[in-house]
């Protein structure tokens, strides 16, 4: 089995190639460039290094969001042109899942957040011993909220994504249960980790055609929110775009 892995729903831009329980081929950069100019030469450069036949990839697993709505459509176009070209199914991976996924064996509650502005993380609660539990589905939410949430679970947890420098003085003022954060080698996005999952999913049948993938925002971008402030002061039907 040969999979692609396709990660940029955040700053965080990564491709990967898994094949046969081993990632073969990672290249990760934490950079403040547009993912248009990264993503497809990051491709190019693993696809090279391997010496792979992109004809002998089982699927293309993308990471499916939540996250910056630019990042996710520059990934999801990625994967559905690559998809339709090849005629290979797109297995959508959510992110959070993904990124907890990079966290085996750990006791406690893993925790990763994104920074959503506007006082909100995205967010999810899972964890991963002999199996991968999903506690919490991913979703958007005020940190305080988390918060809440975690001291009623009453268990450790870790903490990792760009939501823990945004929400660290919150979480260091409110958390009540024990914390740690994730090492910052382990604490973003990985196309490995995101092919490792879609190699799971895959064997559960769980792929989509590359016309059916859509990304999953979570919550409006801030050009719908501003398009429904301006209908509803103007007392018109609000639309979904």
């Amino acid at each position: 089995m040969k999979i692609l892995g396709i990660e940029s729903a955040s700053l965080t831009a990564s491709a990967a190639i898994w094949e046969d329980e081993l990632v073969t081929a990672e290249y990760t950069v934490n950079h403040k460039k547009t993912h248009s100019q990264t993503l497809l030469p990051m491709i190019d450069e693993i696809v090279r290094m391997t010496e792979t036949d992109l004809e002998s990839l089982d699927a293309i697993a993308v990471s499916g969001g939540p996250g910056s709505f630019t990042g996710l459509r520059i990934g999801s176009a990625t994967a559905k042109g690559l998809g339709l070209a090849l005629e290979k199914p797109l297995i959508h991976v959510p992110t959070l899942d993904a990124m907890a996924y990079e966290h085996f064996g750990t006791d406690r509650i893993i925790c990763p957040m994104l920074d959503a502005r506007r006082g909100q993380v995205y967010c999810g609660l899972y964890e991963f011993h002999d199996e991968f539990r999903v506690l919490r589905e991913q979703a958007a939410m005020a940190l305080s909220e988390l918060l809440e949430e975690l001291a009623a679970l009453g268990r450790p947890v870790i903490f990792l994504g760009d939501g823990v420098p945004a929400g660290r003085e919150i979480i260091e003022a409110s958390c009540r249960v024990p914390y740690v954060y994730a090492p910052s080698f382990a604490a973003r996005q990985r196309a490995g980790a995101v092919a490792a999952l879609g190699a799971v999913y895959l064997r559960e049948g769980r792929t989509e055609t590359a016309a059916e993938h859509r990304p999953e925002y979570l919550r409006p971008s801030q050009a719908e929110r501003q398009m429904r402030e301006r209908r509803e002061a103007a007392g018109l039907p609000t639309v979904e775009l």
